[in-house]
């Protein structure tokens, strides 16, 4: 029990030094786009009509804190950050917080659940095609995995889409009816919620399908033919038992470890499918900050939430790999 203590305790401090790190490099990336906040967004005022001079973008500087130390700033945005306080859009000038609202949860559920969906299908088809030896279950699999690989995800929501419209008659756009999208939470909008998000959680699901799919189906080809499952075959184990209990824990190890990656995989998926989709959640919003508003406060709050939701994924594997698999935390800490 206290080695398992000080494993957890340790994979803690490895996860907060990281986000400490990554925050760093988020706000130097913040920090080198050409013009800061001020000239931003006192350039944004100037389209619209407004008289700008030097002094205004100085005094605007000043009111920003701008003018402080680097390290000083940097100080002062990961203390926020680590308390959910970004502070203000730079062109909206709204507060980052309140911008994002439940939009963020919304997109990190979307990831979530593509996530857990595409582990639920590949999981036990992978372990069962690694297993069989039935010649068109195989290719059958094997041609799925193509397609889901070869098939870019927009081009598969484009497709649903065009489908939808011409047949059905209905875009199946958007996460709310027209109706909740502006409510107030309540189990009725919950509901109509799930109505519109199985489409983006089906269709970000479909490529990390197809990559779970033939890394299982690798991971345990290369398991069963191994010594230790033969043996335990000669001592009578067989069937499902036989899969589960001995090539399958050594393979699910590493599909465990990479849940983190692959979560970032589907999260970076999801801004182009967002725009397809119409979707009002954080990918839109990062695509919006990055590529046409160029505002960079918003832009790095969400870059930030989503390694923190990565790294806090990856300290839970790491906890549960270790309850699986006690080698793991014997490694760790010696």
């Amino acid at each position: 029990m206290l080695q398992f203590a000080k494993f957890v305790a340790t994979r803690a401090v490895m996860a907060v030094i990281t986000l400490i790190i990554v925050s760093l490099v988020v706000f130097s990336l913040m920090e080198l786009v050409p013009g800061d906040c001020a000239e931003r967004y006192l350039a944004f005022k100037n389209t619209q009509g407004s008289g700008i001079s030097l002094e205004d973008i100085e005094n605007e500087r000043a009111r920003l804190g701008l003018d402080r130390p680097f390290l000083t700033r940097w100080v002062s945005w990961i203390g926020g950050a680590f308390q959910g306080d970004f502070g203000d859009s730079c062109i909206l000038r709204v507060n980052i917080a309140q911008l994002l609202g439940s939009k963020f949860y919304i997109s990190l559920g979307l990831c979530l659940a593509s996530l857990a969906l595409a582990y639920a299908i590949a999981i036990p088809v992978g372990i069962i095609a690694a297993a069989s030896s039935n010649a068109f279950l195989n290719n059958s699999l094997r041609l799925f995995s193509y397609l889901g690989l070869a098939m870019p995800n927009f081009l598969l929501a484009l497709m649903i889409m065009l489908i939808g419209t011409v047949y059905f008659g209905e875009t199946l756009t958007g996460l709310f009816s027209n109706e909740y999208r502006d409510a107030a939470w309540s189990w009725d909008r919950f509901v109509d919620l799930l109505k519109h998000a199985w489409l983006p959680i089906f269709i970000l699901g479909w490529s990390a399908t197809a990559f779970a799919l033939q890394t299982v189906r690798a991971l345990m080809s290369d398991e069963i033919g191994k010594l230790y499952v033969t043996a335990a075959a000669a001592r009578g184990v067989s069937g499902g038992k036989l899969l589960w209990r001995y090539p399958a824990r050594h393979a699910l190890g590493p599909i465990v470890n990479s849940l983190g990656f692959d979560l970032n995989r589907i999260f970076n998926e999801l801004p182009i499918v967002a725009l397809i989709l119409t979707l009002t959640e954080a990918g839109a919003l990062l695509i919006e900050a990055l590529a046409r508003s160029n505002d960079q406060q918003l832009a790095g709050a969400i870059i930030f939430l989503l390694t923190a939701s990565i790294v806090t994924l990856n300290f839970f594997t790491d906890v549960l790999l270790a309850v699986l698999d006690p080698r793991v935390r014997k490694s760790i800490i010696r």
